[in-house]
């Protein structure tokens, strides 16, 4: 069975970064997507950042510029680098995966993802 278990959230001021870890185990489609989603109380889980089999990433358009993904990441470990921090970032984050490999346009939908993390706060004041 698939399993993501993020870390390193925390609280921070603004303009601040953090680094968040995901730790993902079990069988992956090789062309499975996997990356971060986030969301506050009373809103829809929002897109952040993904990468596709291939590693190429999609961002969506509040965190351009100010997060990324890192290359190189560990194995079995994907990261999310989040620089610039500001208050409307803070939200519960999760990491994701789905089981098929998809569309760019389609890569930021949480509908299309299958497994999910616990979540990790981040709290930028």
């Amino acid at each position: 069975d698939v399993q993501l278990v993020e870390s390193g959230g925390g609280s921070v001021q603004d303009g601040g970064s953090l680094r968040l870890s995901c730790r993902y185990s079990g069988y992956f489609y090789l062309r499975s997507c996997i990356g971060w989603f986030r969301q506050v109380p009373g809103m829809e889980r929002e897109g952040v950042a993904i990468i596709d089999g291939d590693g190429f990433p999609t961002y969506g358009d509040s965190v351009k510029g100010r997060f990324t993904i890192p290359k190189g990441n560990g194995k079995l470990t994907l990261s999310l680098q989040m620089d610039s921090l500001k208050p409307e970032d803070t939200a519960v984050y999760y990491c994701a995966a789905s089981y098929r490999d998809l569309r760019t346009r389609y890569r930021l939908l949480s509908s299309n993802y299958n497994y999910w993390g616990q979540g990790t706060q981040v709290t930028v004041s």
